[in-house]
């Protein structure tokens, strides 16, 4: 098995009338990596996770990393709270899209009115995901909240030590 490629880097890209942005080059050959169906000279398929009506972005999942995360979902009990609710969460609010030939996807008008995504849009990596953002909105909410947790921290404060960290939970 070879090496895994991942999310890396940001871009602001133009959003055209029509919801059409170009997809970075370097997360298109992650998409197109993390489609078992792709070939080239083929358009790689991803998922477009939308989500609930607190979420302000747009998660893309390869088809692999989505499959993952719908295979953990299967193995819960069936009709189960937990189970339902990811269900809702993961597979009912998603679409499934593709790049085209020119390296865009279109972002039908219900996910840009959901996060209010106008002339331009923020692809933030995120390792094994990526996200689009209205710019403002990441702006905001995600480079702000970053700052204000780093601000908190001493001088010689080295990021990689949350690696060492046990603590599995996760602040919305």
């Amino acid at each position: 098995m070879g090496r895994r490629l991942r999310f890396r880097g940001e871009s602001r890209n133009k959003v055209d009338s029509k919801g059409r942005v170009s997809i970075p080059a370097s997360f298109r050959r992650v998409l197109e990596a993390g489609d078992p169906d792709w070939s080239a000279g083929n358009n790689p398929n991803f998922v477009i996770v939308y989500g609930d009506h607190r979420r302000q972005y747009l998660e893309c999942y390869t088809i692999e990393e989505m499959e993952a995360v719908e295979d953990r979902i299967s193995a819960m009990k069936r009709g189960s709270q937990k189970r339902r609710l990811l269900e809702r969460l993961f597979s009912t609010q998603s679409v499934t899209t593709s790049v085209d030939e020119t390296g865009r996807i279109v972002l039908p008008a219900k996910l840009r009115d959901k996060i209010g995504l106008e002339d331009w849009a923020y692809f933030a990596s995120n390792v094994d995901t990526f996200q689009i953002w209205k710019p403002e909105t990441f702006e905001e909410i995600e480079l702000g909240g970053t700052a204000e947790f780093l601000d908190e921290m001493p001088a010689d404060f080295d990021p990689l030590e949350l690696l060492d960290e046990n603590d599995e939970t996760e602040e919305a």
